[in-house]
């Protein structure tokens, strides 16, 4: 098992805590991560666009013009696509981009993702985590004290003083334990975990 430094909310080393190899140190399956990342873009998108054909735009219900005899090249409506105002030609339409993705690829695919996050040594755990109040500057404070920049925070419950104290920081994210993802495990250059977070992801997925 890996064993990870513990530090306080000053940045100073208060123990050492094992991380369970069925969790944080698996094999990692690059395909599997690649996957999940795939999924969770392409289930973030809308699929809301839409633009009208030629059926659909108003007018043209008539020949512009005569088949023959006026030089001009045959026309059956105005609203054809070459015209200005007519329909688009393969106009795109709302659809469901959504990929399926098994249970157990996405649990191994996470399990990988943070397995690359202990192997790199990105990976930073924090006994505790908790404010009085709502309070940017303490958490830039935290931050500093455990020298992170680009940081996935990760406690176990949805904490308000928490999310409230990191939401104005650029490149700073918090997540409850039972929303991690692969994507945000990967965008961000370090995960911060509560001690609490780590017994709770393992208690989910080990």
């Amino acid at each position: 098992m890996a064993n990870v430094s513990v530090l306080n909310m000053e940045g100073k080393e208060v123990g050492t805590i094992e991380l369970n190899d069925a969790v944080f140190g698996v094999d990692v399956n690059e395909h599997l991560v690649q996957l999940a990342v795939k999924t969770q873009l392409a289930n973030n998108r809308q699929g809301t666009q839409k633009a009208k054909t030629r059926s659909e735009v108003s007018g043209g219900g008539r020949k512009p013009w005569r088949q023959k005899g006026t030089g001009h090249a045959r026309q059956g409506s105005t609203r054809a696509p070459q015209w200005t105002g007519g329909g688009m030609v393969f106009a795109p339409v709302p659809r469901d981009y959504s990929i399926k993705m098994n249970k157990k690829e996405k649990r191994a695919a996470l399990k990988s993702a943070l397995t690359s996050r202990v192997a790199e040594q990105k990976l930073v755990v924090l006994d505790e985590l908790k404010f009085d109040e709502i309070k940017t500057k303490n958490m830039v404070n935290v931050l500093k004290n455990i020298n992170v920049e680009k940081a996935l925070i990760v406690t176990a419950d949805n904490d308000k003083n928490v999310y409230m104290s990191a939401r104005n920081i650029e490149n700073v994210k918090t997540l409850p334990a039972n929303t991690l993802n692969v994507y945000d495990v990967l965008k961000y250059n370090t995960v911060v975990l509560t001690k609490d977070a780590v017994a709770k992801i393992e208690e989910v997925y080990a």
